[in-house]
């Protein structure tokens, strides 16, 4: 009985150490390599995306915009967009525009607005207007004067029909930049017909001067598009001197008559004398305007279509023989 006993014992310390010894053999051994999973692609962090209404970002401090926030895009690229007008979400489809000329880029609404390029002018027309004679409409212009000077020269002119507001504003491109709102009748007179919105960006060359035309129905509508448009506004190095048109001269004449004679405009409204202006002749090199004052007198204005350098003479007939040189020099672009 006690051998018995002590042969399973002995049985039992085998089977004991003959575990033991597999057990240390197995964490001795090295392991198979696990499968190896690639890691993920790494997922670019999207930007954050403004759902602010860009009518509530035009006021505030100046940004600065990064040189690679400026699109890669060419003249005539398109793309869509989603703008808020009059409360409502509207799918908007945008061209891009470039124009070295005058030095801006920008993006406009292809199917509420018709592009129309002139010599020294960018317009973008409503398509339901008259494009010769609109109502709601976005102009671009360039300056080689200093943004504050161009404001205070077009702030002068608008003041003699509105009660402007002038504030600065700021556009997500270009950031801080003067705003002149024109959207009260002169002495109280109530809300007009007619309106306008104009933004004088600083340039390193000047300045580029853009301008809302709209109605009152329009107001809402069309200024607000405008101003979506203008937030995708930015500066470009101009390509050159951009030429004048026959109608920009002319109005830049007019502006300037009515800048050195306060009282003209009053006097050409009465219609108690004639007086108007008119394109005397026009070719590649210079524009002639013609003015017929209310005093008979017939002043010609002779225009640099390149540099807007302007001279003056002056013909009085049964007075003077022949038209006389004046002593009268001024630039139309500080008069456009």
């Amino acid at each position: 009985m006690k051998k018995n006993t002590m042969t399973k014992t002995i049985r039992i310390t085998f089977v004991l150490m003959a575990l033991l010894a597999t057990m240390l053999s197995g964490c001795g051994r090295e392991k198979e390599p696990a499968a190896v999973t690639a890691p993920p692609a790494p997922v670019a962090t999207p930007e954050p995306v403004s759902t602010a209404d860009p009518a509530e970002m035009l006021e505030g401090e100046a940004v600065v915009i990064p040189e690679a926030a400026e699109p890669a895009w060419h003249d005539g690229d398109r793309f869509e967009d989603v703008i808020v007008i009059e409360g409502m979400e509207e799918t908007v489809r945008y061209e891009y525009v470039r124009n070295d000329a005058l030095g801006f880029a920008m993006s406009y609404d292809y199917e509420s607005l018709t592009r129309r390029s002139e010599p020294g002018r960018e317009r973008f027309i409503s398509v339901w207007d008259n494009a010769d004679s609109p109502e709601n409409y976005l102009e671009v212009t360039a300056s080689t004067r200093d943004a504050e000077t161009a404001a205070a020269a077009i702030a002068a002119e608008l003041s003699q029909e509105y009660d402007i507001i002038q504030e600065s504003r700021v556009l997500d491109r270009v950031g801080t930049c003067l705003h002149i709102d024109a959207s009260e009748a002169k002495g109280g007179g109530g809300t007009p017909d007619r309106m306008q919105g104009v933004y004088v960006i600083p340039a390193p060359d000047g300045c580029r001067i853009a301008t809302m035309h709209y109605g009152f129905e329009a107001a809402e509508g069309f200024g607000r598009r405008f101003r979506y448009m203008l937030n995708t506004f930015s500066v470009i190095d101009r390509a050159g001197d951009a030429v004048f048109a026959d109608e920009q001269a002319l109005a830049a004449v007019r502006n300037y008559c009515f800048a050195v004679n306060p009282d003209l405009k009053d006097i050409v409204k009465a219609e108690d004398y004639p007086a108007y202006w008119e394109l005397a002749s026009s070719d590649a090199q210079q524009i002639v305007v013609l003015f017929r004052s209310y005093t008979g007198a017939q002043v010609r204005y002779y225009v640099d279509r390149q540099t807007g350098e302007t001279y003056v003479t002056e013909f009085v007939p049964g007075i003077t023989d022949e038209e006389q040189r004046t002593d009268e020099t001024f630039n139309v672009r500080n008069y456009l």
